[in-house]
């Protein structure tokens, strides 16, 4: 793939990648750009620090001009299968002043999010266009990409108990398909546990129960659609997943002690 370029924001590699042959990528004298690794399923080995460790789902890698790099891939038998990656290499000005922002450290436990996935794909077929992609679309995916990967990093669990990791998919999943309707069983199975272990874990992680909070996320939605758009109220309860009016006026109501009409007319 030919090297996309912007101003502050240079795109030297970007894919997403099945493994199923034994695969090495070694940069002895260094790497000339930056790689933001995800590793998304299987398991493989990089170098830190002078050891061969362990890359499992979830983990990301990062690594700047002039380290050196050597990833591994297949070399030992894992039972989690082959290894899936997202990658991006880069350089920029703007990559300069994002890596700066915080201590980056090689390898890093983010909180599992389905967003990021989307962007990585987005920004994958961008590339792959016959004619190079819009340089201006592909610096808005990565400078997007980078953004949530800080989130993700914010917001991944101090520690990586099962049940925390299952109530952090079931969030993700719950923030994913909040317009749509949500059914437990399908929640549970997103988190491959139980729907009675499911209902458990959520309360328990966050303190409400998945449906209290599929409503807080449409409620906050609809409370934007109010304040920057013309739809009438009936619209907005069908986009924001409430179904009908009646159960988007009573909820509303419930929340904010006003009608949704009556908060329109605020002054």
């Amino acid at each position: 793939m030919n090297a996309i370029k912007t101003n502050s924001v240079q795109i030297s590699l970007c894919g997403f990648i099945r493994h199923t042959q034994p695969f090495r990528q070694l940069y002895r004298s260094g790497l000339d750009t930056y790689i933001i690794r995800l590793q998304a399923e299987g398991e493989c080995e990089v170098l830190i620090d002078g050891d061969m460790v362990s890359v499992v789902p979830g983990d990301l890698l990062l690594f700047k001009p002039q380290d050196i790099y050597d990833l591994r891939i297949g070399e030992k038998k894992s039972p989690l299968g082959h290894s899936v990656d997202y990658f991006v290499m880069c350089t920029g000005e703007w990559v300069d002043q994002w890596w700066n922002l915080r201590e980056r450290p090689k390898k890093v436990r983010i909180a599992d999010d389905g967003k990021l996935q989307s962007i990585w794909q987005q920004l994958d077929l961008e590339n792959r266009r016959l004619d190079g992609g819009s340089a201006e679309i592909l610096e808005a995916l990565f400078k997007a990409l980078c953004l949530l990967l800080d989130r993700a990093m914010e917001e991944a669990p101090a520690s990586s108990s099962a049940s925390l990791l299952h109530g952090l998919k079931m969030k993700s999943y719950v923030e994913e398909h909040a317009t749509s309707e949500i059914r437990l069983k399908d929640v549970a199975a997103h988190a491959g546990i139980s729907v009675t272990r499911a209902v458990h874990v959520f309360k328990i992680q966050f303190g409400y129960s998945i449906m209290q909070y599929a409503g807080q996320i449409r409620l906050a939605m609809a409370l934007r659609l109010m304040d920057n758009t013309n739809y009438t109220l009936e619209r907005i309860a069908e986009e924001t997943g409430f179904g009908s009016y009646t159960y988007f006026h009573r909820v509303f109501r419930e929340r904010y002690g006003v009608s949704p009409g009556n908060y329109r007319k605020r002054e």
